[in-house]
């Protein structure tokens, strides 16, 4: 597949070698899959969206969908050059594109600062172009936020959680924070995937153990024992946890 597209795997295309891509959507699913709410809509008054490379979508996007106020995951493909690419030509390197999650949530119900929290928690930042076993520029960490509000909230709390791997003897965050990237749904197949009959039980992410505290504007809002949900000292914890959403 790299060869065939002649992408890099290991640092992002320039756009002079990206590939064309296309002008039309790719085909994806209708509905989420576990939540029931429709995948392509805008996002409803009031609601906040951002999305999130954390490695493979497929583990990442079910962490995301079980906290309580989210509203709707997706995933899909950002932060590159090619327009409406394929999970094949993402993988290739030669579109640019992370894997990530499109999260939705009901901000009376769940701050920015809790998604972050988990966005953290439930992968290693330090990894660059890979996470764990999973290795490319597509499964590097990255937020892309959706409005100027979001930017400093999100810069903070990577200081802050810089400071904890820091204190543990870690690396440095390598996690982009961009603006203004569009965001390509992902194929059908790919839609809640842990949570279809027949998925393969995989997971890329190894969480550094970390747990984010305060931060400059944190907004916080979920109850501690979300929290208890989550395990973050298990690499891959999310495949042992429930699909459905956790109640408060």
């Amino acid at each position: 597949m790299f060869g065939r597209f002649g992408g890099n795997k290991t640092a992002p295309v320039s756009a002079g070698a990206a590939l064309p891509g296309r002008n039309t959507p790719i085909p994806t699913a209708r509905r989420h899959h576990v939540l029931g709410t429709p995948l392509l809509e805008s996002v409803p008054s009031g609601f906040a969206d951002c999305s999130f490379g954390c490695g493979c979508f497929w583990g990442s996007e079910k962490a995301f969908w079980r906290l309580p106020g989210v509203h709707l995951t997706s995933v899909g493909y950002q932060g590159g050059i090619t327009p409406n690419p394929t999970y094949e030509e993402v993988c290739s390197g030669a579109t640019g594109h992370a894997e990530v999650v499109r999260v939705v949530w009901d901000p009376t119900v769940i701050g920015f600062a809790d998604v972050l929290k988990l966005f953290w928690e439930c992968h290693d930042p330090t990894q660059g172009m890979g996470q764990g076993n999973d290795r490319g520029t597509q499964y590097r960490s990255g937020i892309y936020t959706t409005s100027e509000e979001q930017v400093p909230m999100a810069e903070a709390s990577r200081t802050a959680y810089q400071q904890l791997l820091s204190a543990a003897g870690r690396g440095e965050i390598t996690t982009d924070i961009i603006s203004g990237q569009p965001f390509f749904p992902a194929e059908a197949y790919h839609q809640q995937y842990l949570a279809k009959p027949g998925s393969r039980p995989y997971c890329s992410a190894m969480p550094t153990g970390q747990v984010l505290g305060d931060f400059p504007g944190a907004d916080y809002k979920l109850p501690p024992q979300v929290w208890s949900h989550y395990d973050w000292s298990i690499s891959h914890c999310v495949l042992r946890g429930d699909n459905a959403p956790i109640s408060l």
